[in-house]
């Protein structure tokens, strides 16, 4: 056998040695833009080699693979090595046709096949590949792509994607197997996807998508999680095509498993100095409340900040929990790692070219030596991101070695301040109003805020100068002023029979009192130019000089995603008008909202309160273009101005009032239009007193005849219902009043629309 095996090798190799020969000469044939010496360069393969048949399909493999040619024959004749070769055509042009639901630039980024490169089949059919998947992730799983090759003089040919997108894969049902607690209906709100209809023409979330699906089962584990039900599982979620792929169903498979309640709640304290009942006062739940995820990650939260009040940072809360099942109830115990207390050595401001540094150090709430603590840190990173001069905001501690200090550098990245806006809009009071504007929040980089803004409505025009300084003299302390110039067109608007034209020239200055309440002091000299229709004499000189102080409170929480608030807003003022000027009067004001949400935050539930009052000085009279007025959005289902005492003879056009009170109540709800759409209904009821106007308007001469005007202060209430749309070009609102209590010269409006928009 040895002898055999041995016998049979050398044959091989004398075999294999008379199919092999020397070269002698490399002849390149069939070029016509690459010349030889390339060709031969790149086949490898030099005179003295000796080349076989297994090395000939070497180099035309290694030929074949660098792209530049469509066919390749090697050969040996002799000692002459033959190369033969067609080149790939030359790409021209790339381009792609039939595409409308996917941009042009987003399919290109896709398509490797680039000009000038040569025509290779494979690169292009990986490019549809890439372009399908493109398309499949915004649903459209029906769309074709035909690459077309064409052919053009001096072997250059024209590369054209031609596409046939037809319509997305709808998805048609959404169900539910196996849920006994929860209805379908309840647990598609829930999910992101959305069976499709004609409504949902703004939105692509009625459209298939495989990996929104996925993220669909960890949104319906997360409600259930929130609902008490930890075992809770999705087995399944199996889908099918129709036939032609335009429409899909799926059904969600799911297992509730039983329902749990918070069991015994305790917090595992390693900090001596830190009092067990501020850790305890942390956790957000109670023993015999339904399981929650969300309330344990809150409490997981709430209590790093609370050691983080004493100074312990980074430090890990796990939270430990022990069913049991008899009773359905879950213990937990909050363990909290001990850390040593950590301050702050040095804040390093970096990547500001523009921004002074003491600009950012201003809105930090820390300085170098306080305790670190993640909560302020995060408090400083958001008030940086709310000044928008920054596009990104990272906090990176770093810690100092064998010490319990921390180094934070602040690396921030600047963006444009520069605010060119436009909007247009239309309201019952000003009619249709185009406004532009231009505003620098960041004047030299020095923070301060210069704006630049003009409108001109049906009704009225105005053009505004703005200047503010947030830090004076380096505290938090603002300052600024104001000029403007109004010209009020009223005399032939609803109830005011007035115009006015006003230039204002204002100083102010504000400043925090607390966390919630603020101050501000505010000089203002107006120069105008008033025309009633109600007297004699035509346009009269106004010259008011005020000096005011207001109070504002603010503590609200906001649901960005149903865009609804919880709190309280409320302002307190007081403004002498006077030295010297042509009114001389003192005007008090006051007023608050109150809101509160239930149901998910899809409710909402608004009440406000309006007070204002006029006192004249010196027995001086308060000309009507200062004074109150009701009706239109201050008190709908009436015109604007259409309500309160009137004159005898002009009994279109209101007296105004010296004091007024007006306030509404207003229930918020969602309308069976999905959350996405923002849209929302409500209903009213609006209430309002206007004060009676002074004394001398009690009666009025007209043409030598002298009677008594209509002059009351009564109560005039409305109830009404509307909708809110925030559309995606601004908000939008609809409503219908109906008066409940009014006068027989009272004007009526019953529908009220307002919009606006920015742009």
């Amino acid at each position: 056998m040895k002898k055999v095996s041995v016998i049979t090798i050398l044959s091989y190799l004398v075999v294999a040695s008379a199919d092999a020969a020397t070269v002698t000469r490399v002849d390149v044939s069939g070029n016509q833009r690459m010349d030889a010496e390339s060709i031969r360069i790149l086949s490898d393969v030099k005179v003295g080699d000796n080349v076989g048949d297994a090395r000939t399909n070497e180099i035309a493999k290694r030929l074949q693979e660098s792209g530049y040619f469509s066919k390749i024959n090697v050969r040996m004749s002799g000692n002459v090595l033959k190369i033969d070769v067609s080149e790939s055509p030359i790409i021209n042009m790339v381009t792609v046709e039939g595409n409308d639901d996917v941009s042009t630039d987003d399919l290109k980024k896709e398509i490797k096949t680039k000009e000038r490169s040569s025509y290779d089949a494979a690169t292009i059919g990986a490019d549809v590949q890439r372009m399908l998947t493109v398309y499949q992730r915004k649903g459209f799983f029906g769309t074709k792509i035909e690459p077309q090759k064409i052919e053009l003089p001096d072997n250059r040919v024209n590369v054209v994607y031609e596409i046939t997108e037809g319509h997305p894969t709808w998805i048609t049902d959404i169900k539910f197997d196996g849920n006994k607690k929860f209805s379908d209906r309840t647990l598609r709100g829930e999910i992101l996807s959305r069976e499709h209809a004609w409504w949902r023409f703004m939105t692509q979330f009625d459209t298939f998508d495989e990996d929104r699906i996925q993220y669909d089962a960890q949104m319906l584990r997360q409600f259930y999680l929130r609902n008490g039900y930890v075992d809770f599982a999705v087995k399944n979620t199996a889908g099918t095509f129709t036939p032609s792929r335009e429409y899909y169903s799926v059904v969600f498979t799911v297992d509730e498993g039983d329902k749990y309640d918070f069991g015994k709640l305790t917090v595992d304290n390693p900090f001596p100095d830190i009092p067990d009942d501020v850790l305890t006062d942390a956790i957000v739940m109670r023993a015999g409340d339904t399981y929650n995820i969300d309330l344990v990650d809150e409490t997981m939260s709430a209590l790093r900040s609370a050691v983080a009040e004493y100074g312990y940072a980074f430090i890990n809360v796990e939270p430990v929990p022990t069913k049991n099942d008899d009773d359905k109830t879950i213990d937990l115990v909050f363990k909290i790692q001990k850390t040593n207390r950590i301050y702050l050595n040095s804040i390093n401001i970096l990547g500001n070219v523009r921004t002074f540094d003491s600009v950012i150090q201003q809105s930090l709430p820390m300085r170098a030596g306080d305790p670190f603590s993640l909560q302020t840190i995060e408090e400083g990173r958001q008030k940086l991101m709310r000044t928008r001069y920054f596009k990104d905001v990272q906090m990176v501690p770093t810690r100092v070695a064998d010490s319990n200090m921390m180094n934070l550098d602040i690396k921030v990245e600047e963006q444009p301040t520069g605010e060119l806006s436009g909007g247009f809009g239309w309201s019952n009071i000003n009619g249709f109003m185009v406004d532009a504007g231009i505003t620098e929040s960041n004047f030299m980089g020095r923070g301060q805020v210069v704006q630049l803004r003009g409108s001109i409505a049906e009704y009225q025009k105005q053009a505004l100068f703005s200047f503010t300084e947030p830090y004076l003299f380096g505290r938090q302390l603002s300052a600024g002023f104001d000029v403007s110039y109004t010209m009020y067109d009223y005399s032939s608007l609803g109830s005011f029979g007035y115009d006015r034209d006003s230039l204002t020239v204002a100083g102010r200055m504000g400043w925090r009192l607390t966390d919630h309440w603020t101050q501000n002091v505010r000089l203002s000299a107006s120069f105008d130019q008033n025309y009633d229709i109600q007297t004699t004499g035509g346009w009269q000189k106004a010259n008011l000089y005020t000096l005011g102080t207001n109070f504002r409170y603010h503590n609200l929480t906001t649901n960005f995603e149903q865009n609804t608030h919880t709190g309280v807003v409320a302002n307190l003022g007081i403004a002498y008008t006077g030295f010297g000027g042509t009114e001389t009067y003192m005007r008090y004001n006051a007023d608050i909202i109150g809101m509160i949400n239930f149901w998910d935050d899809r409710w909402q539930l608004r009440s406000s309160l309006d007070f204002g009052y006029l006192q004249p000085l010196d027995g001086d009279y308060i000309s009507r273009v200062y004074r109150y007025f009701l009706g239109g959005e201050s008190l709908r289902g009436f015109d604007v101005a259409g309500v309160g005492s009137r004159n005898w003879a002009f009994s279109t056009y209101a007296l105004g009032g010296l004091w007024k009170l007006n306030g509404s109540t207003q229930l918020n709800f969602p309308i069976f239009i999905p959350d996405e759409y923002q849209i929302k209904g409500f209903v009213f009821m609006d209430y309002g007193i206007l004060g009676k106007p002074p004394a001398a308007e009690d009666t009025y001469t007209y043409y030598g005849i002298t009677r008594d005007n209509y002059i009351d202060d009564t109560l005039r209430t409305s109830v009404g219902v509307g909708i809110y749309w925030n559309t995606p070009m601004g908000p939008m609102n609809f409503s219908w009043g109906w008066p409940l209590k009014m006068t027989e010269y009272d004007r009526e409006q019953r529908f009220l629309l307002s919009f606006e928009t920015q742009f």
